[in-house]
């Protein structure tokens, strides 16, 4: 995969100043980069300084030939989904460094936010570079590879893992699992269990995304509570 490169729709910073600033949005499997840059308008609403990037991801996906997927779910065992994406790492931090450099950014200036299998990227990404992005957001996924993370880790962003209760293709079970393992590896690490909610983002979900983006990337934001 090393001769591809990821790009995919972008959202320059809506208050039309140099972005201080970096989101880059992971879709979920059978989607394409056109389905996470729609929050950029919303994000953009909080973060007007921030640019947004939400790359194609490589692959034709194959249940879903007009979506793209990050790796192969045909085999699910923890064994393949870890050896998916480490394949595809590489592509991701590409795009991160070109996008630092696009816009002059260092890594505590960029955050990562993914869905169901962006989100299993964001994590597996994150924690192996080097130096500490200045935070993950993860809706409905997973965390693959927790065992070989533990000698692989460089650097612990804060993490946000948002996930609906009543998800039916991600268990809710795996946020606790995700939770629990980068606990245990002296992560910071945040989570929220929607009620009610399948595999999707809702409302409520959206707002914990925009306040943690905004405390990590700007400040305080200015609806927190505390």
């Amino acid at each position: 995969m090393s001769e591809k490169t990821l790009d995919g729709p972008r959202q320059e910073p809506k208050s039309g100043k140099p972005a201080s600033s970096l989101v880059v949005l992971l879709h979920g499997w059978g989607a394409d980069g056109n389905d996470l840059i729609g929050l950029a308008p919303l994000l953009g609403q909080v973060l007007p300084d921030t640019a947004f990037v939400s790359p194609h991801a490589p692959e034709p996906c194959e249940m879903s030939p007009m979506g793209r997927q990050w790796f192969s779910l045909m085999d699910r065992t923890p064994q393949q989904m870890e050896a998916g994406a480490a394949a595809v790492a590489p592509l991701v931090d590409a795009l991160i460094d070109r996008e630092m450099e696009r816009y002059g950014l260092t890594p505590d200036r960029v955050a990562l936010v993914g869905f169901s299998q962006g989100t299993m990227m964001s994590l597996y990404v994150a924690p192996r570079r080097a130096e500490a992005l200045a935070c993950v957001i993860g809706y409905s996924g997973a965390l693959v590879g927790p065992e070989s993370l533990a000698q692989d880790i460089k650097s612990r962003p804060p993490v946000l893992l948002v996930h609906g209760e009543e998800d039916p293709v991600v268990p809710a079970a795996a946020m606790t699992a995700a939770a629990q393992a980068l606990l245990s590896l002296e992560f910071e690490v945040y989570t929220d269990l929607r009620p009610g909610l399948a595999h999707s983002i809702d409302e409520e979900g959206l707002k914990l995304g925009c306040a943690f983006l905004h405390r990590r990337l700007v400040g305080k934001h200015p609806l927190a509570d505390s």
